[in-house]
């Protein structure tokens, strides 16, 4: 069914001195949140954030009581990485924003990045950095929803708005058919509607994940108006949405476990993968998640039980 409700079978939603200075530029703050719409700001907030994550200790420095700053200073970044201070301090105000990527090797490795966080970081510096794409929901993408009946899936766009779903998908994550159940994009469900915490144990684990993954596409699409809208409104609206977009959180999809509880099949262990649905060569359209369980498991009993119940839609 798709928004206006045609169709049968799937379901398609809507879419010292040093110190001063970085204790003062870290805590200028206006109207706009840090690295949303301004590619200019959108690296050195993201190095800001992720020096701040890394404790002086841990990469061979001294520390102290008395430093007035979170984590590594802008000057112990730039010895670590083997820049200037000067050339640091362009980077993190956006009066230098195309580091070469030697030099974004030698940050993400006095950082510690992982993979994810690296190629965000490029992305930040490439100024080559197009439009969003306009991912749609194609005959063929729902028909194979509706094939993987036994198996809960949906889909998501950049935003996290779920787009596409099968009957065991929607029912599994809180019921996507009935706009009145639940929102349809995940990252608004899991910060401004409690019933997502009983839906994931997990919480902390799933509302970092989201984040992440918004701070990657608003990396990727700083022009963006409806996401840049929706960063805005979780951050006004959630101070644990606004603690986790400032430490500089990045995740991009890939696969692993979940549990989620239903209010019929209770506790549920899930494996999950995601599939990547280009719009256009080089681009990430939509994002398919399949859930499933173990042959014999519990899980895939309750599964199964589900599925053959005939789910609400």
């Amino acid at each position: 069914m798709t928004a206006n409700g045609a169709g049968i079978g799937n379901r398609a939603g809507d879419g010292g001195g040093l110190d001063r200075i970085d204790d003062r530029v870290g805590d200028r703050v206006d109207d706009r949140i840090d690295g949303v719409g301004d590619t200019r700001r959108a690296l050195g907030s993201f190095l800001r954030a992720r020096r701040g994550r890394v404790a002086p200790e841990d990469v061979g420095l001294a520390g102290g009581r008395r430093r007035r700053v979170r984590g590594l200073r802008r000057e112990e970044l730039a010895q670590l990485a083997g820049i200037s201070v000067d050339y640091y301090v362009r980077l993190e105000q956006g009066r230098n924003t195309q580091p070469s990527p030697e030099v974004l090797d030698a940050l993400a490795d006095a950082l510690g990045l992982d993979g994810a966080e690296r190629r965000h970081l490029a992305t930040l510096a490439d100024a080559r950095r197009g439009p969003a794409p306009v991912a749609r929901v194609s005959p063929v993408l729902q028909r194979m929803l509706d094939a993987m009946g036994g198996l809960p899936a949906f889909a998501t766009n950049h935003r996290l708005d779920v787009v596409a779903w099968n009957d065991l998908g929607s029912e599994l994550i809180g019921g996507l058919a009935d706009p009145e159940r639940r929102d349809r994009n995940n990252a608004r469900f899991l910060f401004r509607d409690p019933a997502s915490q009983e839906l994931h144990p997990e919480w902390p684990d799933r509302a970092a994940e989201a984040v992440g993954q918004l701070r990657v596409a608003a990396g990727r699409y700083p022009e963006d108006g409806e996401l840049a809208a929706l960063i805005t409104e979780l951050s006004t609206h959630s101070a644990e949405f606004r603690r986790i977009w400032d430490s500089g959180e990045v995740v991009m999809c890939g696969s692993g476990r979940k549990r989620l509880r239903h209010p019929v099949a209770g506790l549920l262990t899930l494996d999950y993968e995601t599939l990547h649905v280009p719009t256009a060569p080089g681009e990430t359209g939509l994002v398919v998640h399949v859930f499933s369980a173990e042959a014999g498991s519990d899980e895939a009993v309750a599964l199964a039980r589900l599925a053959t119940a005939g789910v609400p839609a």
